[in-house]
């Protein structure tokens, strides 16, 4: 049996299941009650900032964010701490024919006792991304 902390291993865990197009072992990582706010706060995909809540709503969030893309996810440093870890990354979206988006981030990764993700929040710019899809002539 692994020492490793279990928010890192939900963490590895979603990264291998959201670059390998797995929708359902992505989904099966969460609570059933769980919550992603990706980004936090309002955005076109989450107007009032409410986040995706339960298994149902992250399934579309899934369809929305990450199963459209080719995405490779780089983790740079992990900071473990309670039943949390808060990851910085950056998530490379290959949109094919040499285009690519970069989105540097901070998720933190909430566990229950059982290990599913709780809560999971990731901090990140969404004006950067409109500025790269506008400069590659995709916005």
């Amino acid at each position: 049996m692994s020492n490793e902390h279990p928010a890192v291993t939900a963490n590895k865990n979603s990264m291998a299941n959201a670059m390998a197009g797995n929708k359902e072992g992505w989904v099966a990582l969460f609570a059933d009650d769980a919550i992603v706010y990706d980004p936090v706060g309002p955005s076109p995909w989450d107007t009032e900032g409410n986040g995706f809540r339960g298994k149902e709503e992250i399934s579309k969030f899934w369809d929305i964010m990450i199963g459209s893309g080719n995405l490779t996810i780089v983790p740079h440093k992990r900071y473990p701490c309670g039943n949390s870890c808060a990851v910085v990354m950056t998530a490379v979206n290959d949109m094919g024919k040499g285009v690519k988006t970069y989105i540097e981030m901070i998720a933190v990764y909430q566990v229950n006792s059982e290990g599913k993700i709780e809560d999971l929040k990731t901090y990140w710019e969404l004006d950067k991304l409109n500025e790269q899809l506008q400069k590659l002539g995709v916005a």
